[in-house]
């Protein structure tokens, strides 16, 4: 179904229909626009939002604060979410990310170490020899500039370096007042879609400021070179005694370098009183695990920070006019802290549920929450809920080490934990205490 395009109410505006620079003539008043979608943010949700909404023929305008290619404090792995998202949207895309073996680092798994050092190798393929790995591992300054590059289309216009002042839903639809290169704008739609991240406008806009400190989560991304023994193949997430709730992370990158990092519920660096950079330093110095494997590595830029809304539990991400997606939406993994697989996959969904809702003229909350809230948990809860009940267990580190201690005397257990990611049958089970308690009295 293919929407009209982008209406210009003020006819001293010339309104460009790709991600280049909008050209406008001189302002003597507000410019006041209508679009049937405006999608604020153009991270990995705003644009699959974007991509999948092109592929529905519809037409709608993107606004984003920063100007691309900007970085993006993350750790930089990306599940075979990812690359099933971006597969669906164009096969040809993933074909040019493997042809930048310089940026993209092919991932092939993810070693677990408990607090007292015990490790589990998990695959997340099982041919390797295919060369198709399931995930990678790429800086967010190069991933985010190529989905942004790929949301070019007649059907979308993008202003990079655009500041949002107000959001307001009158008479069945969504006002957004924008300031853009010295010119104000109005611009108005049936349908927002926040993908502006942990500190969402316009989920503030329309649920409130309902920030949840429970659900949140602190971390701190640093670029090294030079660390000995990284596997070039598995990240590494290691649960230490001195991070409580928390783990610290080795994820390689092409070159010989790694993103590594530390991550911690907020609530317990606060109540600990926790100053997360010098943990992380003194984790790396100190722990005979990291020691010797970063005594001739370097630092190679500043240790950056930024805050991980995590998922806990189903929560309303829909309503009457606006749709939810990644950060904004809470969806951020709670065991792995993985965000990026599952903003693509929200966005992707809300341009589904959106052309549904534009073909049946529908923008109500009733209609979207069963159009997008639904299908989002239909399909990813069940695998959410089972890591955050694995995020509870195993913060519990006397419990984590325990469990691990016997997968290391048992094949049949390390099988069953190198599976939990994969195996649909046994993440219903993972998702119950008792199969954690069975395992620990009966192996």
């Amino acid at each position: 179904m293919v929407i009209a395009p982008l209406r210009e109410t003020n006819p001293i505006c010339a309104f460009a229909r790709n991600y280049n620079h909008v050209s406008l003539a001189p302002a003597m008043q507000i410019k006041k626009l209508e679009t049937p979608v405006i999608i604020i943010g153009a991270g990995p949700a705003g644009a699959a939002a974007s991509i999948f909404l092109t592929k529905h023929g519809i037409h709608h305008t993107v606004i984003e604060r920063a100007v691309f290619p900007r970085d993006k404090v993350c750790g930089d792995a990306c599940s075979g979410r990812t690359t099933q998202v971006i597969s669906k949207a164009n096969p040809a895309w993933l074909d040019e990310m493997r042809a930048m073996p310089h940026d993209f680092q092919p991932m092939w798994g993810m070693t677990i170490v408990s607090p007292n050092g015990k490790s589990i190798d998990i695959p997340l393929a099982t041919n390797v020899a295919s060369g198709m790995a399931k995930g990678f591992v790429v800086p967010r300054l190069v991933l985010d500039n190529f989905l942004f590059e790929k949301i070019a289309s007649p059907f979308c216009t993008v202003y990079q370096g655009a500041k949002v002042g107000e959001i307001k839903r009158e008479d069945g639809k969504v006002v957004v007042w924008m300031t853009y290169d010295g010119e104000e704008y109005e611009i108005t739609a049936q349908l927002i879609v926040g993908a502006d991240g942990d500190k969402s406008i316009v989920r503030k806009h329309f649920q409130g400021d309902d920030e949840n400190e429970k659900t949140t989560a602190i971390g701190l991304r640093a670029y090294y070179d030079g660390i000995v023994g990284t596997q070039s193949t598995f990240i590494e997430l290691h649960y230490f005694p001195e991070i409580p709730s928390g783990y610290f992370w080795i994820f390689p990158l092409p070159n010989g370098k790694a993103n590594v990092g530390i991550g911690m519920l907020s609530s317990v660096v606060r109540e600990k009183k926790v100053n997360l950079r010098e943990l992380m330093l003194s984790t790396i110095k100190n722990n005979p695990r990291l020691s010797q494997r970063f005594a001739n590595a370097t630092l190679q830029d500043k240790i950056l920070g930024w805050g991980l809304p995590i998922f806990t539990t189903e929560i309303p991400v829909s309503g009457d006019n606006y749709i939810l997606t990644g950060d904004a939406a809470s969806f951020i993994d709670p065991f792995s802290g993985e965000g990026v697989g599952n903003a693509l996959y929200s966005g992707m969904l809300a341009a589904d549920a959106i052309k549904l809702a534009i073909e049946q003229k529908n923008y109500s909350t009733a209609f979207l929450k069963k159009a997008y809230d639904d299908v989002f948990y239909l399909h990813l809860g069940p695998e959410l809920k089972q890591n955050a009940t694995m995020q509870r267990i195993f913060g519990n580190q006397w419990f984590f080490n325990l469990f691990f201690s016997k997968a290391d005397k048992s094949k049949s257990l390390r099988e069953v934990i190198s599976c939990m990611f994969t195996n649909a049958e046994l993440q219903k089970q993972l998702r119950q205490p008792w199969f954690y308690i069975k395992v620990l009295f009966n192996r």
